[in-house]
């Protein structure tokens, strides 16, 4: 199963996120087929950029998105 999640990135307690579409079998920082966005938590409003086109794409496909990227897509405007 495809699920679009988040994979961390950034130093220690200073997080960034990547959204990416990946197997969901695979390790949270593992490998990934496509990076749709990012995600910073730390600026103030936090800061949420994805491609639409993209997002689309892969829930036509039947990927599955997590709870939390599911919030970030509604912020987003999907």
């Amino acid at each position: 199963m495809v699920k679009i999640r988040l994979t961390r990135k950034g130093a220690k307690k200073k997080p960034f996120y990547r959204v990416i579409v990946a197997d969901s079998r695979k390790r949270r920082d593992g490998p990934f087929l496509e990076i749709i966005g990012t995600y910073d938590p730390l600026k103030n409003p936090s800061e949420v950029n994805i491609d639409i086109e993209r997002a689309k794409y892969w829930l036509g496909c039947g990927a599955q998105p997590t709870s939390v990227v599911k919030k970030l897509l509604n912020i987003s405007g999907l």
